[in-house]
């Protein structure tokens, strides 16, 4: 986009510019979520709920989600609940049966409902995480969401894909990160918002003035503020004592000594399925799979081959090196694994489980590494790069202390850094209210929601919220206007904490509750599901347990 000045009074400033600030953008552009009810949810307690009351902006999220623990639907338990109403409106039964149902919501433009804002997002094009790829990993490897969880409200991934490949997204179809960010690059100038999107903007120094906001790297004053900067915009840094390493030759692809990888999560299998078949590695990671297993465990084999392979490499080491302690062999699916073949593995693949790097002595373009391992071996590799990726954080540090005091809590006053964000940082704090502070929002991953399709819920929330409180558009709403954030909370603990619903045990896999399922084989009896709701709508329950089996 081209280079042109940002305005010096808006209403909102939205910091960040991935898919949650698009959204949340395109809604205060005036584009107004309406229940359909001639395309009706499968829940019947839903649609009667929502064919009552059908504009999003102005729902009881608490009473149209009461049911979902109980109900014979599927409805995710590890979402907030705001966010989960609003992509079962999206894509009904998404996790069951994605085909069979189309969109329950209708996008109206209304243009008495637009605020002034800006977005303001620090990566060269549009799309925040998805435009970044601070490591060596390949920008064409599939995603871990499956096409139709990918798009935004007003242009859909699907029209982007025909658009560019003249034809109909395949079934099943995992995008590339090269895919998505096209299609993030574009979407602003399709639905019209690119007057309010910013592209290599450095923010900083935002604080509250009064009853407002300076933002003190552009001069820029406003009445609410978005945080909408994610998780994801750092890597997690090594230890001091293995930045000697970062003076190797970060191109080194020629070279017979190892690439030296250390993590256990996607980024490292990335990485590892990006290196050249050839290049022999060296891969460091974590162990534990009873108390922190590997997100990769998660992984179905014909769903997510590549990731299922590093998975079964990393199991088979750790058998050899840590003993098998009821390991099962990991080799048993190297037939029905094409992606397995794909590398001779046991002659380029060293994984060394829980292994302390003790020593480096770096020479020209090498480094010899004294290792410890899991076992207490002691070795000797030498290696030509490393690779270091054991995780994510995003980043406040563009508040100053009281104002990131207000979001965070109280830091700590010895010293004046602030806490790298985690999905869990501001967490609990959002299943009470996405409003952090007085007129501070939370959106996407920062509130504890990482994927897309669950970036929904805390946009409409936000902009309900901003819409209600600027004078222009506070008459539209029947309710008055809210102006503290404890005046109309919504209610966002996870369904999974709710009484009557059973906790179960998951992998942390940035949101991703279904990696373990193959979709191409998976079946179940939807209309069962819908029936039986159906007998519950009619005997007049309308919430709390149910009592069919």
């Amino acid at each position: 986009m081209a280079v042109r000045p940002i305005p010096a009074h808006v209403d909102t400033v939205i910091v960040g510019n991935g898919p949650s600030a698009l959204i949340l953008s395109f809604i205060l552009h005036g584009n107004t979520p309406y229940y359909n009810p001639s395309s009706p949810h499968p829940d019947p307690i839903l649609h009667k709920k929502l064919s009552q009351s059908s504009c999003l902006l102005d729902i009881d999220v608490h009473d149209l989600t009461a049911h979902f623990a109980a109900s014979r639907l599927s409805y995710s338990t590890q979402a907030l609940p705001i966010n989960v109403l609003l992509d079962t409106l999206i894509r009904p039964l998404a996790d069951t049966d994605p085909e069979k149902y189309r969109t329950c919501l209708e996008w109206r433009l209304e243009a008495k409902k637009k605020v002034s804002h800006v977005v303001l997002g620090n990566t060269a094009q549009v799309g925040g995480q998805w435009a970044d790829n601070p490591v060596s990993a390949s920008w064409d490897i599939g995603t871990l969401s499956y096409a139709e969880m990918l798009s935004l409200p007003g242009y859909s991934f699907e029209e982007h894909y025909k658009d560019t490949r003249g034809g109909p997204v395949p079934d099943f179809h995992r995008p590339t990160r090269r895919e998505v960010a096209g299609y993030l690059a574009t979407y602003p100038e399709e639905v019209g918002i690119q007057g309010s999107v910013y592209t290599d903007v450095e923010v900083g120094e935002v604080r509250r003035i009064n009853a407002a906001f300076y933002v003190g790297s552009h001069n820029i004053i406003c009445k609410h503020l978005v945080l909408a900067s994610g998780i994801f915009s750092n890597l997690i840094p090594p230890r001091p004592s293995l930045l000697p390493l970062y003076t190797l030759p970060r191109s080194n692809d020629s070279s017979d000594a190892p690439l030296l990888i250390v993590g256990s999560g996607f980024t490292a299998a990335d990485v590892i399925i990006s290196t050249p078949a050839k290049r022999k590695i060296i891969h460091i990671f974590k162990w534990d799979p009873e108390n922190r297993p590997s997100p990769l465990r998660a992984c179905h084999p014909r769903a997510y081959p590549e990731y299922a392979s590093v998975y079964k490499r990393m199991k088979l080491a750790a058998q050899q090196v840590l003993g098998p302690r009821g390991i099962s062999s990991p080799l048993r699916t190297r037939k029905s694994n094409p992606f397995f073949a794909e590398r001779d593995w046991d002659s380029v693949y060293e994984g060394l489980p829980n292994t302390y790097i003790k020593d480096i002595v770096v020479s020209d373009d090498t480094a010899l590494l004294s290792l410890e391992a899991g076992n207490g071996t002691v070795l000797q590799r030498e290696i030509s790069n490393m690779e270091y990726v054991i995780g994510r954080r995003g980043s406040l540090d563009y508040l100053d202390n009281r104002l990131a005091d207000e979001v965070l809590g109280k830091l700590d006053g010895t010293t004046d850094r602030q806490p790298a964000i985690s999905s869990h940082t501001l967490r609990s704090k959002a299943e009470r209210n996405l409003e952090l502070a007085r007129d501070v929002f939370a959106i996407g991953s920062l509130t504890g929601d990482s994927l897309i399709r669950f970036a929904y819920g805390g946009c409409i929330f936000g902009a309900r919220e901003i819409m209600r409180r600027t004078e222009s558009a506070a008459s539209i709403f029947s309710n008055p206007v809210h102006s503290h954030p404890e005046s109309f909370p919504i209610p966002t603990v996870t369904l999974e904490d709710q009484p009557g619903c059973a906790h179960v045990d998951f992998i942390s896999t940035n949101g991703h509750s279904d990696l373990h399922l193959d979709r191409t084989t998976r079946s179940i009896s939807i209309d069962q599901e819908i029936s039986t709701c159906e007998l519950w709508r009619e005997s007049g329950s309308s919430a709390g347990g149910c009592t069919l089996s």
